[in-house]
């Protein structure tokens, strides 16, 4: 997400139970997706993979907590007025996303189809941690970071230009696209490049038709893309 302004009325509280429950969640989708397709719960990189997740998780969250705690709140939830577009695009954006742990278990643990060395795997935590690390910054100076695109004109939404906007203008989809490859090597898998490739395109397309959309709809947008001409790699696109 691209924009951010000081809200119309105060934020709600951050619902410590739905954090709680989404935990668990988390955990329960690991324990089915990535040890029953891994065929053990002997698997070290799943263990390793759990322990850096929920650490880095936990340290974004604490983050967030004191520098922005308003965009833990609206990412909780989809809102009113998100495109017809967008929702289409995360149809194919969450699935693709899920797929990578239970492909990643089913090669690397249950079938090896393309063992890798141990270096590849710390490429993938390096990654992953860039990816992660973009997301929390991007996240921490806009409150207006929403799961969905949408004009969020309820809540003042205004052009910002600091932090990682400053560089580029969707610096939050550099992070997913880092954070998808990273989630698949650090597991050594390379087959699941493969779903984290689709996740990857899909945010790609989404870049380009959120640009768009913030160009027609968002006031100050096209004034900002001409200051930071670059949506995603400065230099390049």
């Amino acid at each position: 997400m691209t924009a951010a302004s000081v809200p119309d009325k105060p934020p709600q509280g951050v619902n410590r139970r739905r954090l709680v429950l989404d935990l668990i969640g988390l955990l329960v989708y690991l324990a089915l997706f990535m040890f029953l397709p891994a065929g053990t719960w002997a698997w070290p990189k799943g263990w390793l993979f759990i322990f850096i997740l929920l650490v880095v998780v936990s340290a974004g969250f604490i983050i967030l907590q004191r520098v922005n705690p308003e965009v833990i709140v609206a990412r909780t939830h989809f809102h009113k007025g998100t495109k017809h577009w967008d929702k289409i695009l995360l149809s194919f954006y969450f699935p693709a996303m899920l797929a990578i742990v239970p492909v990643a278990a089913l090669d690397e643990s249950r079938f090896h189809w393309f063992p890798v060395p141990s270096w590849v795997c710390g490429i993938g935590y390096a990654l992953l941690l860039a990816g992660m690390g973009i997301v929390t910054w991007a996240e921490a100076v806009n409150r207006f970071f929403e799961v969905t695109v949408r004009i969020q004109s309820d809540r003042g939404h205004a052009v910002i230009d600091t932090g990682p906007y400053a560089i580029a203008r969707h610096p939050g989809y550099v992070g997913g696209i880092l954070t998808a490859a990273g989630m698949a090597l650090s597991l050594g898998s390379v087959w699941a490049l493969i779903p984290a490739g689709i996740a990857s395109i899909v945010l790609i397309v989404r870049t380009q038709w959120e640009d768009q959309t913030l160009q027609e709809e968002l006031n100050g947008y096209r004034e900002y893309a001409m200051r930071v001409q670059y949506m995603l790699i400065p230099g390049l696109w």
